[in-house]
């Protein structure tokens, strides 16, 4: 009999509960109460949507963040957040995001905001987690609390718990020292912690706790790998059985490691490594559990059912009681319910499957292993038309855009002069002061902007008025802009819902969800546009913006465009070609658009590409091929243009350091990063890489409530001239301002532009 489980669940609700009761809470419109309260409400109707499931994952809910909230159980809490008071969850998020509710900071005269921890991607995917911070003096100390008043809750609920935690190596490989210390020296100090932790939940009569181990499927030194034996042997006593689970992976070389490590049970992501299966099995002690990842929990597709059956009921015979089966990872990367979606374009909708529909899969698969295929004979014919309908579909391919793609050269990605020939054309055009100042693009999505989408897409407001109403928030934002004295502007982005969603509404191969929201950080929420087909752009889907824009200043004014990697990174894409390929076609339609934006008189068009390093392969070695396809993307876009045009790009939060050659070959005329949160660490790439073209290192953290000081900014700014020319210097926030309020967005931006004048008076 297979066992079936689930390791995550998405924790923001059908409705995006979780983002307002955060985003109430940190207002003080309602209280702590209230938020935990909500907390609980949606972990007893998660786990009420996992019913009949042979094990439940308990923990996996979390207020921000799954790693920030193993910080707190092991005790890791920062120096700076100490000594305030209110309880844990005022201090939990303070390091998220720099301050906890308005109303609790009444005593911010004295010790207000603080920095917030670092934030970045986690492993490939959009998510984003707060970085583990050490030093040699780091402390740990257990407060298994949450865990436990989890516990305690799904046992009054009946839920056969299986509690989740991040495993050791994991989180000390996710985390950074703040000093120059060795973060496996601190394994001793952690693994006692651990021991501790899993005792207590054996004394509430835990069977099995799953413990992620992710960083089993990157590359890993022989110290890393040693640490692995280190950690699992000092926790091999433990009173519970552990369930180590790997996903967004393959084991490759760690996998004779990850077989012989003294657990209970293994989860191997069959998605990525199904290769890896009949190995495993061979390797993997008779009297361990395997767990197989069979349904994919990172897209939205369905699941071809009968296909995964044939490879999969030998191993069930193989295997018997010992198999387990999943999803390959936790479903916190999809939406919850299809169900919810009765706008959604039906034939496509018949291609698709949520977190609920995904869980729906598994118990299909169970019952086919466990009772026989007969048993589901019309759910598996079901599935098995839907798969061979999306297969035949004309949607899906376009022959127009195959042959565009079979035309592409190595010309389309070169610029016409090499980049000091075009600085010269651009700042005899451009006028730029020294330490130019910009924003990232969009300005804060007010009540007033999206009360009036709202009315557009009812149809109670028309066309007409949606455009007039649009056209008024962006002169807002150009005159703001210009009452600040930025020196080039932006026109704030009104129109857009989402940097990729607007653009796949406009392009051909797209569909599109009402609810499929999923979370990216803390409250914040993404809903992906769905790549079903071959992608082209039927017409222009900026240009009209940016004109009105530019004419309300003699300014420059920026064209703002989403990359074709960030839509294609951002999206959920088509299974059924490869990622390259889909990549080159979104590069060719928003080609047109630059070409478009320039011949319109734009001359500084910045076209994001936010996501590129999080669409890397989990190891270095599989680097090479993703990036120069991406890399070949990007200068597809941007280069058609001439040379006075200047194009700008930007890249959010995430390392990008051991890539940086790679950022260079783009051949962006300025690029802007976040370096705010980790005071300027990113920078340290420049050591050793002379890089060619401008850069803007990003001085106000948006992700956070606080505002920086003219002081800080300047400080931040003459770290980078440490190791960037001055004269290739821009200021400029960390990314986009739309998450924010006009009431912080003026006087952080007010201070970065004095902050600017301030360097051009002491250069």
């Amino acid at each position: 009999m297979a066992t079936t489980h689930n390791l995550g669940f998405p924790r923001i609700g059908a409705k995006r509960e979780l983002k307002f009761g955060q985003e109430s809470y940190w207002k003080g419109q309602s209280s702590r109460d209230e938020l935990t309260a909500l907390g609980a409400q949606l972990r007893q109707r998660h786990w009420e949507n996992q019913a009949g499931l042979d094990q439940v994952q308990v923990g996996d809910f979390s207020f921000y963040d799954q790693v920030l909230d193993m910080s707190f159980t092991l005790g890791n809490i920062p120096e700076r957040v100490r000594g305030f008071h209110g309880d844990t969850l005022d201090n939990y998020f303070r390091v998220a995001r720099g301050r906890t509710a308005r109303g609790t900071e009444d005593h911010s005269a004295c010790c207000g905001g603080v920095a917030a921890g670092e934030m970045t991607k986690w492993f490939d995917t959009n998510y984003h987690y707060i970085v583990p911070e050490f030093s040699a003096s780091t402390e740990f100390k257990l407060d298994p609390s949450r865990l436990l008043e989890q516990l305690a809750e799904a046992k009054a609920q009946g839920v056969k718990a299986k509690p989740v935690i991040v495993g050791p190596v994991t989180y000390l490989a996710l985390g950074k020292a703040k000093d120059d210390s060795d973060k496996l020296s601190l394994l001793p100090r952690l693994l006692p912690v651990y021991a501790e932790l899993l005792a207590t939940l054996a004394a509430q009569g835990v069977e099995w706790v799953q413990i992620d181990e992710p960083i089993l499927v990157t590359e890993l030194s022989a110290e890393w790998q040693q640490a692995y034996v280190t950690a699992y042997d000092a926790l091999a006593s433990s009173k519970v059985k552990l369930l180590l689970a790997t996903y967004f992976g393959q084991l490759l070389d760690n996998l004779s490691l990850a077989c012989k490590l003294p657990v209970q049970g293994l989860h191997l992501d069959a998605i990525n490594a199904r290769a890896e299966v009949a190995t495993v099995i061979a390797q993997l002690p008779q009297d361990r559990v395997l767990s197989l990842g069979v349904i994919n929990g990172r897209n939205i597709w369905k699941t071809d059912l009968n296909s995964v059956l044939d490879w999969l009921e030998p191993v069930a015979k193989q295997l018997g009681e010992r198999l387990w089966i999943a999803p390959s990872c936790s479903l916190l990367h999809v939406p919850v319910d299809l169900d919810s979606e009765q706008k959604l374009d039906a034939e496509v909708r018949s291609w698709l499957a949520f977190a609920l529909q995904k869980l729906g899969e598994l118990k299909v698969l169970a019952t086919a292993l466990n009772q026989g295929r007969d048993a589901v004979k019309a759910e598996l014919a079901a599935n098995g038309a839907a798969i061979a309908a999306r297969r035949a579909s004309p949607r899906v391919n376009n022959p127009a855009v195959k042959a565009a793609l079979a035309k592409i050269s190595p010309a389309l990605g070169q610029r016409k002069s090499a980049y000091p020939a075009r600085a010269d054309k651009q700042a005899a055009l451009l006028k730029l002061p020294a330490y130019p100042t910009t924003t990232i693009g969009s300005f804060p999505q007010t009540g007033e902007i999206r009360h009036a989408r709202s009315q557009f897409k009812s149809g109670a407001l028309d066309a007409a008025g949606y455009k007039t109403a649009m056209q008024a928030e962006i002169e807002r934002s150009v005159r703001e802009q210009e009452a600040l004295g930025l020196d080039v502007l932006v026109h704030g982005e009104a129109e857009r819902n989402d940097m990729v969603e607007y653009f796949g509404e406009q392009l051909d191969g797209y569909a599109f969800s009402q609810f499929g929201w999923v979370q990216s950080y803390g409250s914040r929420c993404v809903k992906p546009p769905i790549l079903f087909g071959d992608i082209s752009r039927p017409k222009a889907m900026t240009v009209e913006w940016i004109k009105y824009a530019q004419s309300l200043t003699s300014k420059p004014m920026k064209g703002m465009l989403t990359g074709p990697v960030t839509i294609l990174n951002w999206s959920f894409v088509r299974d059924d070609q490869p990622r390259s390929v889909s990549c080159y076609q979104l590069a060719l339609a928003i080609r047109e658009e630059v070409l478009d934006l320039e011949k319109a008189g734009v001359r500084v068009i910045q076209i994001d590409e936010a996501a590129l390093r999080e669409g890397l392969p989990l190891r270095k070695s599989q680097w090479q091929e993703y990036l120069d396809w991406a890399v070949t993307s990007f200068r597809i876009t941007a280069n058609g243009v001439d040379d006075e045009t200047q194009i700008h790009t930007h890249m959010c939060y995430s390392e990008f350091n051991d890539i940086i050659a790679s950022i260079a070959d783009m051949d962006a005329d300025v690029i802007t990063i976040e370096t705010s949160r980790s005071d300027m660490e990113l920078l340290d790439a420049f050591d050793n890489f002379n890089y060619p073209n401008e850069i803007g290192p990003g001085v106000y953290d948006i992700h956070s409530p606080n505002i920086p000081t003219e002081a800080h900014i300047v400080q931040l700014m003459k770290k980078a001239a440490e190791r960037i020319p001055a004269q290739r210097l821009w200021v400029n926030p960390d990314c986009g301002l739309k998450t924010r309020q006009w009431e912080e967005v003026i006087p952080a931006l007010k201070n970065m532009v004095a902050a600017a004048q301030t360097l051009r008076e002491t250069a």
